[in-house]
């Protein structure tokens, strides 16, 4: 559809699960596929990213079988991908690409991924780099960009330091180091999320974790096994957003992901007094799991930068969309990766709020929404980005009037299902 209206809400109630969680489902598939034997994952995450990853590793030899949400991965081996006889297309998935370049570093022969408009315009140079370290070749359209063509071979270990907070480039890292000669170490100054050293010690890697340090050794077998994963807590995000803006909304998400690598988001509300509570917390297969329980609150609003970052990048545009309603709105710096995601987030973000009546200072890095802000109905563009159509979908449940968000359907890259579920919410 071309356009969507989203009409204010009087409230928000209930008890919902959200979204699988994409980053697990991304590694698990992967790993799975370079493991010996079968890997079973429930509650597969459904977005058409994962969705972009599946499809890769079947054109690399790997049989993938799905039955509703669950996912079964017959495992080929360390060295068992095969040649595809075509292009991967990683689609909208940056984590497609960037990961399954590191597994594919090792492997003796040629690939060549492409992807969508938006992904051909993200930055390739900072997996490329280190994967020419561990002794691939790897060209790339200006050195940076997709199509990006790999030609494995025989990899000798490296020693890396992250020059930027990436997961992405981590996980590069550390799957290419998974079929190196040697001991591989990552050093990573801001700790970023970390399901791919859970998902590698999940399947048996010997892989050892220290003090902003991680060292994986190469050779071994990975063992394939059974996981289910949590939901999403950048998709509960906006739902939390949402129920904290609305007057007199009590929401319980459930099965959410908690790793504290990727709990910043709700450290941070508490932080600025939101009434945002955890029950039911477990840990299933190395991964927090647990309910998040929110009540409408006002919030204070707070400078945020530094090493709270890479905890909330992916929960930014929804803080800043918050900002409006915070008592003394939100400061948002150290964050210029914004600006190489699926749109120039931080550009987005500002533009959109402008649409509705905010006012918004923009940096390079970052931006400042002032508080106290009243929103009112209008025109936004989702930009082709998911997490921006679904910001301002939280937008337009307190504004003034009703929003209008001009493709809304970018939200099936990590969320289908979104707009259904916020309108089983809502009252």
């Amino acid at each position: 559809m071309d356009r969507l209206e989203i009409k204010p809400a009087q409230r928000l109630s209930g008890e919902t699960s959200v979204a699988a969680d994409k980053s697990i489902s991304h590694r698990l598939a992967m790993i799975a596929a370079v493991a010996e034997g079968v890997t079973t994952i429930h509650n597969f995450a459904e977005s058409v990213d994962c969705q972009s990853t599946l499809e890769c590793l079947r054109n690399l030899g790997v049989h993938v079988e799905r039955d509703g949400s669950t996912v079964t991965i017959h495992g080929r081996g360390l060295h068992g991908l095969e040649r595809s006889s075509r292009v991967l297309d990683a689609g909208n998935s940056g984590t497609t690409v960037r990961l399954m370049s590191g597994l594919l570093a090792g492997s003796p022969f040629e690939t060549t991924f492409v992807g969508d408009e938006s992904l051909s315009r993200r930055p390739m140079k900072r997996i490329i780099e280190p994967l020419r370290q561990f002794g691939a070749a790897i060209e790339a359209r200006d050195g940076n960009y997709l199509p990006l063509r790999i030609r494995g071979s025989n990899l000798d270990a490296i020693n890396f330091t992250l020059p930027i907070p990436s997961a992405q480039v981590k996980s590069c890292v550390l799957l290419a180091g998974l079929q190196a000669r040697g001991v591989t170490k990552v050093h990573e100054p801001v700790v970023s999320r970390n399901h791919t050293e859970i998902a590698l010690a999940q399947f048996g890697a010997r892989i050892r974790n220290m003090a902003n340090t991680i060292e994986v050794k190469g050779g071994g077998t990975l063992r394939g096994k059974e996981f289910s994963v949590p939901g999403d807590p950048s998709a509960a995000a906006f739902f939390i957003a949402a129920a904290l803006a609305v007057p007199n909304s009590g929401l319980r998400l459930t099965g959410i992901g908690l790793n504290p690598t990727r709990t910043g988001y709700i450290s941070l509300l508490v932080k600025m007094q939101a009434r945002v509570a955890i029950t039911r917390l477990s840990v299933v297969n190395g991964e927090s799991i647990g309910d998040v329980g929110v009540e409408a609150s006002e919030i204070e609003g707070m400078d945020i930068g530094g090493s709270w970052i890479p905890n909330i990048i992916d929960e930014i545009p929804v803080l800043a969309v918050l900002g409006t309603r915070s008592q003394n709105g939100i400061r948002i710096r150290d964050a210029a990766e914004l600006r190489a995601k699926e749109s120039d987030r931080i550009h987005s973000v500002a533009k959109n709020l402008r649409a509705l009546g905010a006012d918004v200072e923009e940096y390079p890095d970052g931006l400042f929404v002032p508080g106290g802000q009243r929103l009112h109905g209008g025109v936004v563009d989702s930009f082709g980005d998911h997490r921006i159509a679904m910001a301002f979908a939280v937008a337009g449940l307190f504004a003034d009037g009703p929003v209008a968000i001009q493709n809304p359907d970018c939200v099936n890259i990590s969320f289908p299902g979104f707009f259904d579920l916020l309108s089983r919410v809502r009252e």
